[in-house]
């Protein structure tokens, strides 16, 4: 099992940028790929992003395409979340998510999430 930790979000305005980050600790070994996810209050968990063991292909949800960008950096077991032009619709709690060789919207085949982390954009 991996344990993951998120990090780097904020308070942010309209049309501003933020980076975050996933630590994965524990069986990182196996190499695992990596999700986004995030849920606003009242809403369905949602698919932000996800990439693969060696970061070569990646998946966008649609209203985050061309504005946000995964990577991951496999020596550090860190996986980033580049989010730029943000827009007020982007307020939520933002999880990361470990699988083992998907990395698309279904989040029921993630195996490992973390706690989240609170992203606001005020406009």
């Amino acid at each position: 099992q991996v344990q993951l930790v998120e990090s780097g979000g904020g308070l942010v305005q309209a049309g501003g940028s933020l980076r975050l980050s996933c630590a994965a600790s524990g069986r990182t070994d196996s190499n695992y790929t990596m999700g986004w996810f995030r849920q606003a209050p009242g809403k369905e968990r949602e698919f932000v992003a996800g990439i693969s063991r060696g970061g070569a292909f990646t998946l966008y949800g649609d209203s985050v395409k061309g504005r946000f960008t995964i990577s991951r950096d496999n020596a550090k077991n860190t996986v980033y979340l580049q989010m730029n032009s943000l827009k007020s619709e982007d307020t939520a709690v933002y999880f990361c998510a470990a699988g083992q060789t998907y990395f698309g919207f279904d989040k029921a085949k993630y195996n490992s999430w973390g706690q989240g982390t609170q992203v606001t954009v005020s406009s």
